[in-house]
């Protein structure tokens, strides 16, 4: 029991435990609706992001025989634990026990690595933990702070391996890693060594998968991902914007800070070897994403940067230690409150309705309860066995989690996976349910009529929730598929 007596070890199960309960009792998000209904097959990777995320669910589903959201969520709030001590490990090594206690504290408060990556169907669970494998071994090969190890190299190439199976933006940590050999003068010996570019050749070795699916499938999903740095257009202010996005998902009062001390670690140099591995670690998302958005076509998400941030949550907790208790322990308290209070009432107003009629307060059809109440009413307008196209992935996936019985596929330019896992052009020959754009369903005529032998309206179908109607889903019955649209 004096393991359960660590203050640390009582921070990460009470987060733990608000976790679970979220995950029990609200509904899929989009992304997470999407991940499971258009992935209920084993593949070697996948559109959006490389197999580990998907094999974590799909293996939960096959191990616990269901797909109830604590089911398919429950790899990834263990991920958060395991995510919790890795972290407590490369902190204490570096900064010693009471630093470590505060980054723990910090990545559990902060609502985009405790509840979003700590808890939801999503890529960034598995890459936090496998990035934070690699920090840890990665200061143990190049002797941070104490002598080199070169054997924990390998160790390193396997956590890089694995946070790249996990989401590509994991190459821009383990770039920063590479930067850090050539600018720390101590450091830079390693690279005589065979055992880092043998941890190189393992972490390539465990990638191999996601780039052989890559090449069988015409390189989609590194093609679609790249694309999002592609664009002519200047937007001045988005770095800003971005920065601004950044900090308000991690925490205003964690992420000022945390850039704050990368700058004074690029400042002080190798003479601060600690600070100057953990800065290169950092810099490359925070900067690079900020960068793009100068000139990208695509919106560029906060999230994409946090690995940046992880990567300076050590220095944080040592920062921590020198400020002033009292103000201290109260921003922490007050954070975690916070946290805490705003999943349980989203828990609460999912369960129970605590705010009645909450979605009346919404135009129709942008009611957020749509995000976290699961589509399930729709099982019983929908006969079993029906082929649905919805024309959004996002619907899709909502559509296809709530509808297991349902086969669903994408008529539309963006279908991700379903158009690798439920490719239109499959259902030549059937009556598929199409869901008609809202408020125009002429347009959803003129569209695909020249498709099917013939097309005709249906029932609209109806998402509700404790008897309140969240969003009305105008339908097309087409007969006889002739050509894929």
């Amino acid at each position: 029991m004096k393991f359960l007596a660590s203050p640390a070890v009582r921070v990460v199960l009470a987060a733990c435990a608000l976790r679970l309960v979220f995950a029990g009792f609200t509904g899929l998000g989009i992304d997470e609706s999407y991940m499971v209904a258009a992935s209920r097959h084993f593949a070697a990777s996948y559109y959006d992001h490389p197999l580990a995320s998907w094999w974590l669910e799909l293996a939960s589903r096959l191990l616990f025989g269901g797909d109830s959201p604590l089911i398919v969520r429950l790899p990834f709030v263990l991920l958060s634990a395991l995510s919790s001590w890795l972290l407590h490990r490369l902190t204490f090594r570096l900064y010693g026990g009471r630093a470590a206690f505060w980054a723990v504290v910090a990545y559990n408060i902060s609502p985009v690595f405790s509840l979003a990556f700590g808890c939801w169907v999503l890529p960034d669970g598995p890459l936090d933990a496998a990035l934070l494998g690699f920090a840890y071994a990665f200061t143990r090969a190049v002797g941070v702070p104490d002598r080199p190890d070169p054997r924990w190299f390998l160790a390193a190439g396997l956590c890089a391996g694995l946070a790249m199976l996990s989401k590509y933006n994991a190459v821009l940590v383990l770039a920063g890693a590479a930067l850090y050999l050539l600018a720390d003068p101590a450091a830079r010996p390693a690279l005589r060594r065979w055992q880092p570019w043998a941890a190189l050749l393992l972490a390539a070795a465990l990638f191999s998968p996601a780039l052989f699916w890559n090449a069988a499938h015409g390189w989609q999903s590194l093609d679609y991902q790249a694309g999002r740095a592609t664009g002519l257009r200047l937007h001045p202010f988005a770095p800003l914007i971005i920065w601004a996005g950044e900090a308000l998902f991690v925490l205003p009062w964690l992420w000022l800070p945390s850039v704050a001390l990368m700058l004074g670690a690029f400042r002080r140099g190798p003479a601060d070897r600690r600070g100057f591995l953990l800065a290169w670690l950092g810099v490359i998302p925070i900067f690079l994403f900020a960068a793009i958005g100068l000139w990208s076509r695509t919106r560029i998400l906060y999230h994409w940067a946090t690995p940046g941030s992880l990567m300076l949550l050590p220095l944080l907790g040592n920062w921590a230690c020198r400020l002033r208790p009292a103000p201290r322990n109260a921003v922490a308290a007050g954070s975690a409150v916070l946290l805490a209070a705003a999943a349980l009432l989203i828990t609460a107003q999912v369960q129970f309705g605590l705010i009645p009629h909450l979605n009346r307060r919404f135009p129709p059809g942008t009611s957020p309860l749509l995000q976290v109440v699961d589509w399930t009413s729709l099982r019983a307008q929908v006969p079993p066995g029906t082929v649905i196209a919805a024309q959004r992935w996002y619907d899709a996936g909502k559509i296809g989690y709530a509808m297991p019985g349902a086969t669903v596929t994408v008529f539309g330019p963006q279908p991700h996976e379903f158009g690798i896992s439920a490719p239109p052009g499959a259902f030549l020959g059937h009556d598929i349910l199409i869901i008609a754009a809202p408020g125009d369903v002429g347009a959803t005529i003129r569209q695909f009529a020249p498709d099917f032998a013939s097309l005709t309206p249906a029932p609209a179908l109806v998402v509700a929730h404790r008897g309140d109607i969240l969003l009305i889903l105008p339908t097309l019955l087409g007969h006889d598929l002739l050509k894929s649209p």
